[in-house]
């Protein structure tokens, strides 16, 4: 069975990531109209696809071919779009963060619900093949008992005219809902347990726009292991380091550039299959017990199409559902009230 997919907001991620490597290259899945507010980028998009290109949501939406809407705006209007796709009889798959409010996202998975459509959440990250191997050798109990995970994302991002992260009531936030609900989500995925509570500090230290360029939140999950997310809008590129760590009672596994928009890379591990006394001395011959592992690489845009087509086909719960969504709006909301009030705040 293949997925007929039409693109809202088809400039951005969607262009540069969503549609090649995700649509075109699922073979559950068929590109067959896109579109986006800036008319030349819509023409752009589907002459290179070779498909049709709608001047607005509304004409996307009201073509009979189209089975399910990939929508990649700017959060203010997801939605408004979702809302209108479930009406139109479309499965949504949309970018996070789902909605602006807690209220939208609810409305947005009662809309899908009450039209019988499936509605996942882009949380692509999960199906990067290093992320699902630190999950699955986790589970099994390799790492021992988990204690603490860390997850960064940092790029530069300087005041640019009209953009939507840089505005509240366009986006609803800056790096932390942009960027560290990415990290949030793959902890709490790698984990396999939710946030418990939330301690959150955000600020403005290098660009002066309304949302916040800094944030770092200190995470204590269900299961007792606690963890650190930070994100950043105002560090070089060239010095970021996008890198994933975890460690538990075994051992320690960290990657480096997993995190973002690469499905590429590896994991250094150091794994200890027996419990050893205590050295005072703290002694490590360096890297005389790391491995490297090298899990085959597996295209996360094009996981995450295939698998929400398999949902659709199948009639199976999306693999990243709204109800995901919904959560990390939640965790991402007790954040933002950490860092108003200087409280530890529980996610409910």
């Amino acid at each position: 069975m293949t997925i007929r997919w039409g693109v809202i907001g088809c400039g951005g991620i969607a262009d540069r990531r969503t549609i090649p490597e995700g649509i075109i290259a699922a073979a559950s899945a068929e590109l067959v109209a896109v579109q986006d507010v800036m008319e030349e980028r819509t023409k752009e998009v589907a002459d290179k696809h070779g498909v049709t290109g709608y001047a607005s949501a509304e004409e996307l939406l009201a073509d009979d071919s189209v089975d399910a809407i990939y929508i990649a705006t700017p959060t203010h209007v997801h939605h408004e779009q979702t809302v209108a796709a479930a009406k139109a009889g479309k499965h949504v798959l949309c970018e996070k963060p789902l909605a602006l409010t807690l209220e939208e996202c609810l409305a947005s998975i009662d809309a899908c619900a009450d039209a019988g459509v499936k509605f996942g959440t882009n949380f692509m990250m999960r199906f990067h093949a290093c992320h699902e191997a630190i999950r699955s050798m986790i589970a099994v109990g390799d790492l021992g008992t988990p204690v603490l995970g860390r997850a960064e994302l940092t790029c530069w991002y300087p005041p640019i005219e009209g953009a939507f992260r840089q505005s509240q009531a366009l986006g609803g936030g800056g790096a932390l809902i942009d960027m560290g609900n990415h990290c949030i989500d793959l902890l709490e995925f790698i984990f396999g347990s939710k946030v418990a509570r939330v301690a959150c500090f955000t600020g403005n230290l290098v660009q002066d726009y309304e949302t916040e360029d800094t944030a770092v939140a200190t995470l204590h999950f269900a299961n007792g292991a606690v963890g650190m997310v930070d994100t950043l809008f105002n560090v070089p590129d060239a010095a970021a380091r996008n890198m994933l760590e975890v460690y538990g009672s075994r051992g320690g596994m960290v990657t480096q550039g997993t995190i973002g928009q690469a499905s590429t890379g590896t994991i250094r591990a150091v794994i200890e299959g027996d419990t050893k006394g205590y050295d005072a001395q703290q002694a490590r011959e360096e890297g005389a017990s790391e491995q490297i592992i090298e899990p085959d690489v597996v295209n996360m845009y094009e996981a995450a199409i295939e698998g929400f087509c398999a949902a659709i086909a199948n009639d199976t719960e999306p693999p990243v559902s709204g109800a995901d969504g919904l959560w990390s709006h939640k965790v991402i909301d007790a954040c933002y009230e950490s860092a108003r009030t200087g409280e530890v705040v529980a996610v409910k």
